[in-house]
């Protein structure tokens, strides 16, 4: 079967392109649901490893502001329809994953003849809060344990004993806030083992607003096209074996690492970013095989995969501050950040107004002097006069 499209993630974005959502969202979706195809299936075999093309991906950002869920749900849908892709719950315990897993082997034909077992599916959740619980360690080491490519996974039970479960593989979309992280994720997780293997794609504004996107879609053409993407991304899904590079790949994938060892970058710092900065270079090398099928059928990454892959992966970067910044702190540090943004939402507020915005929303009582103060020591707010009245003005830190 020959494709419909040389670029399947490209076609994906022009597929969602009557949306609101960032296209930057939308291309890891995409992502996720090529990957979701892939499974266990293909490899760069590392000869002390082997990295697979596996994700965890967590879309950010507040409730209704880019779609999180009907986005994700857009890729997902695609990829459901592929034949012998697997589904596990969006809801479960690491027990009931595990069950899902053993539930999901198979056997496959690494393409010389050999045959191999893997145990793979993709799991899709609205709501992260309903698949994961930051404290269950059980559950959190299990899928440490998956994105890593272990070879098998043993579950315990007092019921049923001893199961093995052979060639795991877990590939995860969820959606969330920076709220439930701020309220979920302990301090001591950030940078450290699992947060680390993850990626977060943050969203704070829609690319465009879209009142009724039904009224501006062409229905015969989008049924058209999820038909093409459907069936380039079963053809996606026949693909077996290890992906090798090309040398100006390694050529230039060597370069990158040293560059990378050498200069850190500056916003994100080593105590919560340590743990990502060091597996980043995995990252990149599941999101280049991920690339390289999008494109092409042959088990190959050359190096404008590899250079697309951390170009990608480094543009996330930017918003990981942001996506972690409430953790750890107190209650009156959270409410200063509410009231900074407030100022500069707005741009200008006069001071009672302010002062009347801050008790409403935490009548608890806050000390709004220091708040302030601590607002323009920062930089974030500026006062301003303006005849009898005084400003609180959106500052430039």
């Amino acid at each position: 079967m020959s494709r419909h499209y040389p670029d399947w993630l490209t076609a994906f974005l022009n597929y969602t392109k009557h949306s609101e959502a960032p296209r930057r969202v939308f291309f890891w979706v995409g992502v996720a649901a090529i990957a979701g195809a892939l499974r266990r299936r293909v490899h760069i075999d590392m000869a002390y490893f082997k990295w697979y093309p596996n994700f965890f991906i967590f879309i950010v950002g507040d409730p209704g502001v880019i779609k999180k869920s009907t986005t994700a749900d857009v890729g997902m849908r695609l990829l459901r329809k592929v034949p012998g892709v697997k589904f596990g719950p969006d809801a479960v315990t690491w027990q009931s994953l595990v069950t899902s897993l053993a539930e999901a082997g198979e056997m496959f034909d690494t393409g010389d003849g050999v045959l191999e077992t893997m145990s793979a599916i993709t799991i899709s959740s609205r709501e992260a809060g309903n698949l994961l619980n930051p404290q269950d360690r059980e559950m959190i080491d299990l899928l440490v344990s998956l994105w890593d490519g272990a070879d098998t996974f043993e579950k315990r039970t007092k019921m049923s004993g001893n199961d093995t479960v052979k060639g795991p593989w877990i590939n995860l979309i969820a959606c969330t806030t920076p709220s439930w992280i701020a309220g979920n994720v302990p301090e001591y997780m950030v940078g450290g083992g699992f947060t680390s293997r993850c990626v977060f794609v943050y969203g704070d504004k829609p690319d465009k607003l879209v009142a009724y996107p039904g009224e501006t879609v062409p229905r015969a053409w989008l049924a058209e096209e999820a038909g093409k993407l459907v069936e380039d991304l079963t053809h996606i899904s026949k693909f077996a074996g290890e992906y090798t590079l090309t040398p100006e790949a390694l050529k230039w994938g060597t370069l990158w690492y040293e560059t990378h060892h050498a200069e850190k970058p500056l916003n994100l710092d080593d105590v919560r970013f340590g743990g990502y900065l060091a597996r980043k270079q995995t990252h990149i090398h599941k999101l280049a095989m991920v690339l390289a099928a999008s494109r092409r059928d042959e088990l190959l990454i050359d190096e404008e995969d590899l250079a697309l892959a951390a170009k990608m992966m480094t543009d996330l970067e930017q918003d990981m501050p942001e996506v972690f910044a409430r953790i750890g702190k107190t209650p009156q540090a959270n409410v200063a950040d509410r009231f900074v943004q407030h100022i500069q939402r707005h741009g200008a507020v006069p001071y009672t107004e302010a002062y009347k915005w801050l008790h409403n929303y935490f009548p608890a009582g806050v000390d709004m002097e220091n708040l302030l103060a601590g607002a323009i020591k920062s930089g974030y707010v500026r006062v301003q006069g303006e005849g009898t009245q005084m400003l609180l003005v959106k500052g430039k830190p």
